[in-house]
């Protein structure tokens, strides 16, 4: 049994050190070119390389997305990108264009080369291929089924590395292959640009009849015939172990510091009490129920994963207040502030390694050692007392819904 390796999204600097502190084995993200979310927060030339040494220094490996398909104006400048990469130390390219791929054998050598789910490999003979050519790893279609991916690893050579999404947004195009955004906005999916116009919601237009729209009613509410369930493979990395993948990949470069910490630090300990042989504490199953999400469903993997019709809105009935900077041992933590609340309300602590427990919130004092019964100027800093000591990047957060109606 392999014991998976965590594949944390980190579209900036601030969701690299949230999952690095929450227990990721590996980070992925991008530079300003070549990727394929072109509004995650994405690394300066300046920056990747500060964000691989805080990575290293911290025992996490960094994957960097060239994942786009270039065209003949933009491939004339890859070789420089990838030395730039390459010099910056990056463990890995997930890589999906052939000749992007020939490039970063020739001017990234000491980068590993990851064949990115765009390819849309679902077989065998087109995983061993790749590693025929030289790829470390594949990472696997996302329409691949469970026993699909145990026959890919029974037949590919044993050093092929397979990797798999776990968590996260899925398309409902064929692994991210997607022209509708590109036909109705002019953004480009396959260029890291995506409007996701299949979250929209549609209505009948008869040809003879134009401008009336009928809608096509699921329930009174309407419907989103195109819209995705969200992936979560959490109570099933046994299967996923069981099946020889390598390493699972949480999806949402996107998405903010709190999801990339929590989902990180759900998976760490789910996949450390599996590995071990223990018992999943429930907590940590309960941790991916506390980030915006849409309705869950495990994709692919035992069968088609359906359609969620009623709406495209997330489930957000978690918000984060506050970010430990420091907290000493008496358990006076100094925090940065999120989003406001009062002395007297309810809160929660979740933290690297630390099991959440409820709190509620004291009077606090601000930078100048001042009463503070409300804390509300964005990004201030002030002083609250906790019944324990936690360790930096732990979080303070309450339950609010916050779900569209």
């Amino acid at each position: 049994m392999r014991k998976l390796e965590l594949l944390s999204p980190a579209g900036d600097m601030e969701r690299l050190k949230m999952a690095a502190a929450y227990g990721a084995d590996a980070v992925y993200f991008a530079g300003t070119s070549f990727g394929m979310r072109s509004f995650a927060g994405n690394f300066t030339p300046e920056e990747l390389p500060l964000a691989v040494q805080f990575a290293h220094d911290h025992g996490v490996k960094c994957h960097v997305t060239v994942n786009t398909m270039p065209r003949n104006d933009e491939i004339s400048r890859l070789p420089e990108y990838l030395e730039r990469l390459d010099d910056a130390g990056v463990d890995a390219l997930i890589v999906a264009d052939l000749g992007a791929f020939t490039l970063a054998g020739k001017y990234a050598p000491h980068c590993q080369r990851h064949i990115s789910t765009q390819q849309s490999i679902a077989n065998y003979a087109c995983a061993q291929a790749w590693f025929d050519l030289g790829a470390t790893r594949v990472v696997l279609a996302r329409e691949c089924s469970l026993e699909e991916i145990r026959t890919i690893r029974q037949k590919v050579d044993p050093q092929l590395e397979i990797e798999t999404f776990g968590h996260g947004a899925m398309c409902v195009s064929y692994s991210g292959r997607c022209l509708l955004s590109n036909y109705m906005t002019g953004r480009d999916s396959n260029r890291g640009a995506c409007a996701q116009p299949c979250r929209y919601q549609y209505a009948l237009m008869e040809e003879k009849r134009p401008g009336e729209y009928f809608p096509v009613f699921e329930d009174e509410k309407g419907t989103y015939i195109l819209n995705s369930r969200d992936m979560c493979m959490i109570d099933h990395l046994q299967e996923l172990m069981d099946a020889g993948v390598d390493c699972i990949k949480i999806e949402g470069r996107a998405k903010s510091a709190y999801y990339a910490a929590i989902v990180t630090g759900a998976y760490r300990h789910c996949i450390d009490d599996v590995s071990a042989g223990r018992a999943v504490d429930p907590v940590w199953r309960d941790e991916v129920e506390h980030i915006s999400h849409r309705v869950y469903s495990t994709g692919f993997y035992f069968g088609e994963p359906g359609q969620y019709t009623e709406n495209s809105r997330y489930i957000r009935q978690w918000q984060i207040v506050a970010k430990v900077e420091s907290c000493g041992e008496d358990g006076k933590a100094v925090c940065t502030l999120n989003n406001k609340f009062r002395a007297g309300d309810a809160l929660e602590v979740v933290g690297p390694d630390l099991r959440p427990f409820p709190i509620v919130a004291e009077k606090m004092t601000d930078s100048d050692g001042n009463p503070l019964e409300e804390a509300r100027t964005p990004q201030m800093m002030f002083t609250l007392p906790l019944p324990k000591q936690v360790p930096a990047h732990s979080l303070i957060r309450r339950c609010v819904d916050l779900s569209p109606k």
